[in-house]
């Protein structure tokens, strides 16, 4: 179990990247759902014992993650938003190099682990090609099988999928899906799918704020029958805007369309959605920024 209690942090600019940040994360998948520049990042390598906190305290299944950082990096398996590989290494070569940093000493018991690793990750039959040649989804799936070395119970994947076409990013889905059996999996991530395929528990975060928590279906019902639609011409959108809460728009098929929420059924022509996880993301970030104002 994962607990993180009264967790802030401000940067000497005056940023609060981190505003009491409570959870408690069980075994499974995790999605902390929120924009870019949301502070998610920060919290992300807080926990990886990469950054400390101002004040609070994180818990990992008995170990002080600010007193024990050591201990917590036994377990702790981590894919940062960004990370560099060694182009003109192969994939083989790189994780038999972490597996031997890792503690794994035996050479053929290394050997057996790297390949089985490989073959997890659906990378085996390109070990041998330099890292540099790989494509995006081959590099997060590489970036996976790192964050593997040494079975851990803590796994933190910071924006996995971002730029990703979408066969890459159902691969990764399913790679994904597997970890959350084993061990307590923290899906930091601006895209609202990843969180609704993967995610059993969820937060929305906002300005290192949790303005949300739970079970994305069920937070998503919390607003049933309280969406609703609407075509419009771009020159009213600044009309709507003023009378309504619209919460996105966007084009479809080349039409301008507008989605607000509302207590009661708005003007006519507007028309009740069927609302999902994105419908919440966007009120719970536009609740955020009324009160901000």
């Amino acid at each position: 179990m994962l607990t993180i209690k009264n967790l802030n942090k401000t940067y000497p600019n005056g940023t609060k990247a981190l505003n009491n940040v409570n959870l408690t994360l069980e075994k499974g998948m995790f999605g902390l759902l929120g924009p870019n520049g949301a502070g998610k990042s920060t919290l992300m390598r807080t926990i990886a014992t990469l950054q400390l906190a101002d004040t609070g305290s994180i818990d990992f299944d008995g170990i002080d993650v600010f007193k024990q950082p050591e201990e917590l990096r036994k377990v702790l398996g981590y894919l940062p938003q960004d990370f560099g590989v060694y182009p003109k290494v192969s994939a083989e070569m790189m994780l038999n190099h972490i597996a031997k940093v890792k503690g794994i000493t035996n050479s053929t018991e290394r050997k057996g682990y790297v390949a089985d690793l490989l073959n997890k990750v659906n990378l085996y039959k390109f070990r041998d090609r330099n890292l540099g040649d790989y494509s995006g989804g081959m590099r997060q799936r590489f970036g996976i099988a790192q964050a593997l070395l040494g079975n851990p119970k803590l796994i933190i994947v910071d924006e996995p999928t971002a730029g990703l076409d979408p066969l890459e990013r159902n691969r990764f889905h399913n790679l994904l899906s597997e970890l959350g059996e084993n061990a307590v999996v923290i899906l930091s991530t601006h895209i609202v799918d990843d969180v609704t395929n993967l995610c059993e528990h969820m937060a929305v975060f906002n300005e290192g704020t949790i303005l949300a928590q739970g079970n994305p279906q069920e937070l998503s019902a919390t607003l049933d029958g309280k969406i609703f639609k609407k075509q419009i011409e771009k020159s009213q959108l600044e009309q709507y805007q003023n009378e309504y809460t619209v919460l996105s728009n966007y084009l479809r098929g080349g039409q301008f369309f507008v989605n607000i929420y509302s207590e009661n059924t708005p003007e006519e022509g507007f028309e009740k959605m069927n609302n999902g996880l994105e419908e919440f993301y966007f009120y719970s970030i536009n609740q955020n920024q009324e009160q901000e104002a």
